[in-house]
């Protein structure tokens, strides 16, 4: 019986018949057992029949099959339950049509602030260029948690398998990394534009926006690349499966593979720190040297022209970081998974719905070519 067994382990499909079969010949051993003890009473006489000896090499398979048993316990897991909004059901309608026109409000705006940007020629400079970058990514950032929310909050099955989850988080990472390193490159473009406007078309040349939005993008990957090892090394996803959001987050999915909390939580705030927080002094520095430039102009037409152009992006900084900085803080303070996931629908929502109109309707540029656009479309 144990040669099947040893046949058996040769194929990972039947490793965990093994440990069945091995319970079988303990159970033989004892009826066995128990068999001989009758007879001898009964009989009034000894009668000896020879137990079963468990061999070195049948020990050595139970402790693979538990071994086995163990990883599969520990490691294996096949789907993932998000946490719903709202279980009242009631509201899925509600919540049904307001992401859906959310999220179509978002691909308006950002597809015709793309479409604005390519079709004028007046807007084809820098500061446009990593604009249009901007909604591109946004347009990413959106489609990466919000349809899938809404065909959850329709089939009433918040549920995702394992090779979904990760790929939702590596969208997720990507684009919201590159989300923040674009608005650190656009502060640094109004830097130039302001504090060096004769050397600005030397210093911001196509070749040199090209690089930036290809580190971006090399950043970007980085970041993934060191959530993906952070998970991979310390995954112990145990029976506990329930995400504490309505996606797949970074930081959900560390949670999880975690079991030590405190290693967790210096994971995640190291590599929020080198990631997050490092575009920040960049942008603090580039508009400290802006406010300064400005203070020493003398031209209050100018002083207006300078706010009103760097007025859009600082409104998009402060709503981004805002948001990520409100929800980060309320994740820590708040014991509630339900209040958390819907702190979140904040900046992975309403922040990329938000952003193409705070530029369209604070950008002098932008509205001259939506006008345009406009009186084409009238014309024909």
């Amino acid at each position: 019986m144990t040669k099947g067994i040893k046949a058996g382990w040769r194929n990972p499909q039947k490793q965990c018949s093994c440990i069945r079969k091995l319970s079988l010949l303990y159970s033989l051993q004892d009826s066995r057992m128990s068999l001989s003890h009758h007879q001898s009473r009964s009989r009034g006489g000894l009668s000896y029949l020879p137990p079963f000896i468990m061999t070195t090499q049948t020990q050595n398979l139970l402790t693979r099959c538990s071994r086995n048993k163990n990883m599969q316990n520990t490691t294996s897991v096949s789907e993932f339950h998000f946490i719903q909004l709202s279980e009242d059901p009631d509201l899925q309608p509600v919540l049904f049509g307001l992401f859906l026109s959310m999220y179509i409000l978002a691909l308006f705006g950002n597809l015709l602030i793309i479409l604005t940007v390519s079709s004028d020629a007046h807007l084809h400079t820098p500061m446009y260029f990593f604009l249009s970058n901007l909604s591109m990514v946004d347009v990413g950032f959106i489609s990466t948690t919000v349809p899938r929310l809404i065909a959850d909050i329709q089939t009433h099955c918040p549920v995702i398998s394992y090779m979904g989850c990760l790929i939702q988080m590596s969208l997720f990472v990507i684009f919201a990394c590159m989300d923040d390193m674009l608005l650190a490159v656009m502060a640094y473009d109004r830097f130039v534009a302001i504090c060096h406007p004769l050397y600005y078309q030397v210093i911001m040349n196509p070749s040199r926006c090209g690089v930036l939005l290809l580190g971006s993008f090399i950043v970007s990957l980085l970041e993934l690349l060191l959530h993906y090892l952070a998970v991979l090394k310390i995954s112990n996803f145990g029976k506990d499966n329930v995400i504490s959001n309505f996606f797949c987050g970074s930081s959900e999915v560390l949670k999880l593979a975690c079991s030590d909390s405190v290693i967790c939580n210096i994971v995640r705030y190291c590599i929020s720190t080198i990631f997050g927080l490092l575009p920040i002094p960049g942008i603090i520095f580039s508009y400290f040297k802006i406010v300064s430039s400005i203070m020493r102009s003398s031209s209050s037409s100018g002083k207006h022209k300078t706010f009103s152009t760097c007025g859009s992006h600082l409104s998009v900084v402060c709503l981004f970081y805002g948001t990520a900085l409100g929800v980060s803080f309320s994740s820590s303070l708040s014991h509630s998974l339900r209040s958390n996931a819907v702190a979140s629908v904040m900046y992975t929502v309403v922040t990329p719905m938000l952003n193409p109109f705070i530029y369209s309707l604070r950008n002098k540029d932008i509205k001259t070519a939506l006008r345009k656009i406009l009186s084409r479309m009238s014309n024909h």
